[in-house]
């Protein structure tokens, strides 16, 4: 099964669907359209017998930049409903999910990561999620997660004001398996092809035990910080803001 858009690509080998972002040149900015397929690539591959892991990873030197936000200010309620389904389909998920963060990470590139099952990361990497400063809030369940992941004052730090962490303290505080060197990315796709020698059913199996007492929360969870970004949107500020952050880029 391959798979190859403009800005996603995704090959199968092993049990491993290999799904790369590759819009290097805007940092690998995730578009309405780029959720979509994201969205319908876990929706596929979640009823395909032969995928066992998901792996979500980026090509350039960015994981990603978060939403692009020009886009998303053409039609905010329509991807709204967007970000909301590929978060849905991601707490939903019965198979395992894995990242492999190649590099910076941004906005909802880092809060999905809390619904990851094994996160591991390039030393090049960082996590940061601006939401105060652009206007936005919390999302992809972070405002649930991060506090049980990270501690609820580190959690704080980051949701409310966009502390930047680097890979070895996102590995110290649980959100991330990993630290790979940056130079040594292969050795974490080969140490995932050792997936074939395991039980497939044993691991989906404790998958479906792990997640099941958190995803109807988690569920929930996506659909409170929808309704509080809703009102966000409908906000003159959040506009201000977002058209002040916009004119700053295309300056630099």
């Amino acid at each position: 099964m391959t798979h190859v858009s403009s800005f996603i690509q995704s090959s199968l080998k092993n049990g491993i669907q290999k799904v790369v972002l590759n819009k290097p040149a805007r940092k690998n900015a995730l578009s309405p359209q780029m959720y979509e397929e994201l969205t319908q690539l876990l929706n596929k591959s979640a009823k395909d017998n032969k995928v066992l892991i998901f792996v979500l990873t980026a090509n350039g030197d960015f994981f990603s930049s978060g939403n692009d936000l020009s886009a998303a200010l053409e039609s905010t309620t329509s991807a709204q409903n967007i970000i909301k389904e590929l978060i849905d389909a991601i707490i939903t998920y019965p198979k395992l999910l894995v990242a492999v963060v190649n590099g910076p990470a941004i906005g909802i590139a880092t809060t999905i990561l809390g619904i990851f099952d094994i996160v591991y990361a390039s030393d090049k990497a960082y996590f940061q999620t601006p939401f105060s400063s652009l206007g936005l809030v919390a999302e992809g369940c972070s405002s649930y997660t991060f506090p049980r992941l990270l501690g609820h004052s580190k959690a704080g730090d980051m949701l409310y004001l966009g502390y930047k962490m680097n890979a070895k303290e996102a590995k110290e505080h649980g959100l991330v398996s990993k630290v790979y060197n940056h130079d040594c990315l292969e050795e974490v796709w080969n140490y995932l092809d050792t997936i074939s020698t395991l039980s497939s059913q044993s691991i989906l199996a404790t998958k479906r035990l792990v997640s099941r007492w958190n995803k109807e929360i988690l569920l929930k969870v996506n659909e409170e910080e929808m309704k509080e970004l809703k009102n966000l949107l409908e906000s003159p500020e959040l506009y201000e803001r977002l058209l002040k952050f916009l004119s700053r880029k295309n300056k630099l």
